[in-house]
C-alpha cells in the first residue's frame, strides 16, 4: 500500500473520519465525502491499484469482483438496485489515483452537476463499458481512452428503454 494515499489509509483502517460499510481480504468499501446521489460508495482494492486505464484483461475478475461488492453494499444501504450507476472516472479526469468504483442511486434523482459529472463519456466509464473494452484488448495491452460518442450513445440509447 502506498504510504501517502488517502485510499490506502482509509483500506489499513487508519482513517477515522471514514466508516467502513464493508471489508473483506480483498476490498473495503465506504460512503464518497462529497456524495452526488442519495446513495454513493467508493469500492476500492486493499491494495494499491493505479488507475481504471492501468487495467488490462487480466484484470477482468478483479473490476467484476468490485462491481459484485458495490451491489452487494448498495442492496445493503437499501439502494434502488434497478436505477444505479457504476463506473470509474477516467485519467486525467479521476481525482485519486488509487482505483476506486464509484457507485450511485438513484441514478434518475442526481442533480444536474452530479448527472454531468458521472455520465458515461471520455471523462467517466461504467463498469459494463470497461468490461467490454478489457475483454477487447489482447494480453497485457491497455485499453485506449473511452471516446465520449460511443459510450454515450449506447447509454443514452439505455436510459431511454428504462423510462
Amino acid at each position: 500500500m502506498a504510504r501517502r494515499c488517502i485510499f490506502c489509509t482509509i483500506a489499513r483502517g487508519e482513517e477515522p473520519k471514514t466508516t467502513l460499510l464493508h471489508e473483506d481480504e480483498r476490498f473495503v468499501a465506504f460512503r464518497d465525502r462529497s456524495p452526488a446521489a442519495a446513495h454513493h460508495y467508493l469500492i476500492i482494492p486493499k491494495e494499491h491499484m493505479g488507475n481504471p486505464a492501468t487495467l488490462t484483461n487480466k484484470d477482468i475478475p478483479l473490476v467484476e469482483s468490485l462491481a459484485e461488492v458495490g451491489n452487494k453494499v448498495l442492496q445493503e444501504q437499501g439502494g434502488n438496485m434497478e436505477d444505479k450507476r457504476l463506473g470509474f472516472h477516467w485519467p486525467p479526469f479521476n481525482s485519486i489515483d488509487h482505483l476506486h468504483l464509484h457507485v450511485l442511486s438513484p441514478d434518475s434523482q442526481m442533480g444536474f452537476l452530479s448527472r454531468l459529472v458521472y455520465r458515461p463519456a471520455f471523462w467517466f466509464v461504467t463498469i459494463d463499458k470497461l468490461l467490454e473494452r478489457l475483454q477487447a484488448v489482447p494480453g497485457d495491452q491497455q485499453p485506449s481512452p473511452p471516446s465520449s460518442t460511443s459510450q454515450q450513445q449506447s447509454e443514452t440509447k439505455a436510459e431511454g428503454e428504462q423510462s
